[in-house]
């Protein structure tokens, strides 16, 4: 059921970084989300995939995770992804992308959950580094970096609590505490015929 792979579907940053994710699988996932839904049906959005180790090296420095957890600066080294894929839009194409890559990145991240994997959509990147790392040409611009691979944390949904702190948090036991906001606050009015 989809609302199933919705809960199981979390932002994770911690994972097994040897456990490899195998290059088809990351082009079914890229498949997934070329079938979906595009912005006049101009598909404009180009991917970079890596399970490579030498490259997810490369790349990992110009990511920034967890911006609520101050104390941490990402994955140690044996908990980072085992994959990336980089979602571009190529600006020969369209010049603005919409919601496209937010689209198509849903679609990878509840495609490799469905496969047991799990992932972090990080809009939060050092793009001219990374596009230098990876010599991205300029024609493409650097909309989201999606860090795969086999989850190595805990994370629970909870209710917003009565303070209406919405900010992500981890226990002493390291479980990674996501508040979401109740149904009923973010339905403003309801027609029923």
């Amino acid at each position: 059921m989809l609302k199933d792979l919705i809960r199981k579907n979390r932002s994770y940053r911690r994972f097994h970084q040897d456990v490899a994710v195998e290059l088809e699988a990351l082009r079914a996932l890229v498949d997934m989300a070329r079938l979906s839904a595009s912005g006049s049906n101009l598909q404009p959005l180009k991917y970079i995939l890596s399970c490579d180790p030498q490259t997810n090296a490369d790349i990992f420095p110009h990511t920034r995770w967890a911006g609520y957890l101050k104390d941490w600066d990402g994955p140690e080294e044996g908990e980072r992804p085992a994959a990336y894929v980089v979602v571009l839009g190529d600006t020969g194409i369209r010049k603005s992308f919409g919601c496209d890559h937010g689209i198509a990145a849903q679609s990878i991240i509840l495609g490799a959950t469905e496969r047991r994997l799990g992932g972090c959509i990080i809009g939060s990147i050092d793009r001219p580094n990374l596009r230098q790392a990876l010599d991205i040409p300029e024609q493409y611009e650097i909309l989201l970096v999606l860090a795969l691979g086999k989850p190595k944390e805990r994370v629970v949904i909870e209710e917003v609590g009565p303070d209406g702190d919405i900010k992500y948090y981890r226990d002493d036991e390291d479980v990674h505490h996501v508040p979401k906001r109740p149904l009923d606050e973010l339905i403003l009015q309801e027609y029923e015929g």
